[in-house]
């Protein structure tokens, strides 16, 4: 099975979410958001296979120590910010051909195994 994993090592439930494939014989592809980010295409695609909308995944508390209020942005807009921004894309998302999920917690990874 192929999987994804949106990971930021300094992540705690990102860990926890690795770890976890890794207990179950899986590697995953490993995508470094903050290094790679998705592009806007490419995060609309995993939000709608997810049945998230874009707010769902913004790191509010983060956007606000930037001065930006998610609540006033458009889910266009919040896609452009989480491309400019990465680091306020919450994680881990993880992708297989089951579906995607945003692993908060961590076990909901098992949902697309």
């Amino acid at each position: 099975m192929r999987v994804r994993i949106f990971h930021n090592p300094r992540c705690s439930k990102s860990r926890a979410a690795l770890a976890l494939l890794r207990e179950r014989g899986i590697e995953p592809e490993i995508v470094h958001y903050l290094e790679t980010p998705p592009t806007k295409a490419e995060l609309r695609r995993l939000l709608e296979r997810a049945g998230l909308s874009p707010r769902a995944v913004v790191r509010a508390r983060d956007a606000r120590a930037l001065g930006l209020d998610p609540s006033t942005l458009s889910d266009e807009e919040i896609l452009d910010l989480l491309v400019r921004e990465p680091r306020l894309f919450e994680r881990p998302l993880v992708e297989s051909e089951k579906g995607v999920v945003l692993a908060r917690p961590p076990e909901r990874v098992l949902e697309v195994l």
